[in-house]
């Protein structure tokens, strides 16, 4: 499975690329299909929000363990 980290870095370089097709004056395949490139990125960015890793659970003392030796 795809970390949470990768996919996260992998939608803001989606939403990046897709920014840059649409401000790019070659290509008008890529000029079309650039705000669908960000929508994607965009989506895929919020799903990892929330579908992310589970947070740590409480110690003793009621504070969340950061893996702190």
């Amino acid at each position: 499975m795809i970390g949470h980290a990768t996919l996260q870095r992998t939608a803001e370089i989606v939403m990046v690329l897709g920014i840059i097709a649409l401000c790019q004056p070659w290509s008008l395949f890529l000029h079309q299909y650039g705000l669908i490139i960000i929508i994607v990125g965009l989506v895929t960015f919020m799903f990892t929000g929330w579908f992310g890793p589970k947070d740590a659970p409480p110690t003793q003392d009621g504070s969340a363990n950061e893996g702190r030796s």
